[in-house]
């Protein structure tokens, strides 16, 4: 007799931990095979970290062949779920299809940049969703600064380094904290002429940056935002982005060349793909993370509508947290549907939140406890260390590293602007070069501008002459991301 098929697709928060709970729960007893686009989970907490050149790339990712045993990785991403046929499509990375069969599927795709409909903000902003987006900001900010070292023009100079982060959540709240910090060190060793210094706008429609949280969290990071210079704007978004600057919603242009897009997330594609009942974009389930009708499908993670018990007629949001803790609900009911066994309930018990506000800065309430300043950074730093399923030992050092020598301000060039596209389905991938469409020596698509320069940052023939992975054409789906 043949052993059961456990298929789970996406490799974030929640489906790491379901492949992992498995690998342990079905012992031999299944065939366990993971579906993701990338060969790693990527921690993505440490995301800003990595953008602000504090840890390595492959700090914040942990090999997934390397840490779940008994655990078969398909590289791919998946793009129709037949689920009569219990069957999944995918491609690969180099273009080929294939179809994987199930007797159990886990749904754990995940979520993509949340879009509104701002014009000109799909165009000319960037998210920061994946490791391509943070190595791209990286290189982005310290060019802005190196030119601006170097520029003549004191209103050129003065918008290379003006940045701007729309949303003032978990992530933009971190992204403006730490790039802060990053800037400062930049124009240390390369000085803007004519005394022009950085400026960071972190921007948000809410009242309050860190909205979701405790107002003591809140007005930790507000203090120590501002106190930095960073100029936090609460009632403000943006109503037009263009080539030059940005146009706020209290009638202000702002002149800039960066504007990262941190407005929150929603559920993958895939999820509505499906044709099964939805709940603002995410898949309805039971508190057993199975799918109404369907007792072989699970769901956990962003892509699933999860009741909180605790809160009737709620949904849980989607956090880190949860997606963690559910991905091992999920595995533990999956392994307990092959044997009889009783499913459980998910219900989250909160622990606490933490935020890294740079150097020894941050809030935190672990078990409810308000914590600011280096104690605060102290157990948020170690927070993370246990949390992360590999690379302690790593980060620790270039923790270490970074406190006693000086930041290394280089640019790899590794990730252009065209390749990392806000409006996109992957944004754990880089768009790759058609080479049907041309390209500049440099591997960027051939453009110009009307005035027959060459285009600067993302060319407007980049949708076109990179067909995969595309991006997705679709009405934004309302979600309980940042505001």
């Amino acid at each position: 007799m043949s052993r059961p098929r456990i298929v789970i697709v996406g490799a974030g928060f929640a489906g790491y931990r379901a492949a992992r709970t498995l690998s342990r729960a079905a012992r031999g007893r299944a065939d366990v095979t993971l579906l993701n686009p990338t060969d790693y989970f990527l921690y993505l907490p440490l995301l800003p970290q990595v953008a602000a050149g504090i840890l390595e790339a492959r700090r914040v990712t942990v090999s997934l062949s390397g840490t779940l045993r008994d655990v078969r990785l398909v590289l791919g991403e998946a793009g129709h779920v037949d689920l009569d046929a219990r069957t999944v499509h995918y491609t690969d990375p180099e273009g080929g299809t294939g179809t994987l069969a199930y007797d159990r599927l886990v749904l754990a795709a995940g979520s993509v940049n949340k879009l509104l409909p701002i014009p000109g903000v799909a165009e000319h902003a960037h998210g920061f969703r994946g490791l391509p987006e943070a190595l791209y900001l990286r290189d982005h900010v310290t060019r802005q600064i190196e030119l601006a070292a170097s520029g003549d023009d004191p209103a050129t100079c003065a918008a290379r380094c003006t940045f701007v982060v729309v949303g003032a959540g978990y992530t933009g709240t971190e992204v403006a904290a730490q790039g802060q910090l990053l800037t400062d060190a930049l124009v240390r060793k390369h000085p803007p002429r004519r005394g022009v210094r950085p400026r960071w706008l972190l921007l948000d429609l809410a009242g309050r940056v860190l909205p979701e949280l405790d107002r003591r969290l809140s007005d930790t990071a507000d203090r120590v935002l501002r106190g930095r210079g960073v100029e936090v704007r609460t009632g403000t978004s943006v109503k037009e982005a263009t080539r030059d600057g940005v146009l706020l919603t209290d009638g202000e242009f702002v002149d800039t060349r960066t504007l990262v897009w941190c407005v929150g997330v929603r559920p993958d594609p895939l999820a509505e793909s499906l044709g099964l009942p939805m709940e603002r974009g995410r898949l309805l389930v039971e508190p057993t993370l199975r799918v109404p009708g369907r007792p072989e499908v699970f769901a956990c993670g962003d892509a699933a509508a999860v009741p909180d018990l605790d809160e009737p007629g709620q949904y849980t949001p989607m956090t880190a947290q949860h997606a963690w803790r559910q991905g091992k609900v999920a595995g533990q009911n999956v392994a307990a549907s092959l044997t009889g066994g009783e499913l459980r309930s998910y219900r989250h018990q909160d622990l606490g939140f933490v935020v890294d506000l740079g150097g020894v800065q941050a809030a935190a309430n672990p078990l409810g406890v308000p914590l600011s300043g280096p104690l605060a950074g102290a157990v948020t730093r170690g927070y993370h260390l246990a949390a992360m399923p590999g690379n302690r030992v790593r980060v620790a050092a270039d923790w270490l590293l970074d406190a006693v020598l000086p930041r290394q301000a280089v640019q790899l060039g590794l990730v252009r602007s065209w390749s990392v596209p806000l409006d996109t389905a992957s944004p754990e991938l880089v768009r790759m070069p058609d080479a049907s469409a041309g390209s500049q020596p440099g591997g960027e698509p051939a453009a110009k501008e009307p005035g027959g320069g060459p285009a600067r940052d993302r060319p407007r023939t980049a949708p076109a002459a990179h067909p995969a992975p595309g991006p997705v054409k679709r009405p934004d789906i309302p979600s309980e991301g940042d505001q």
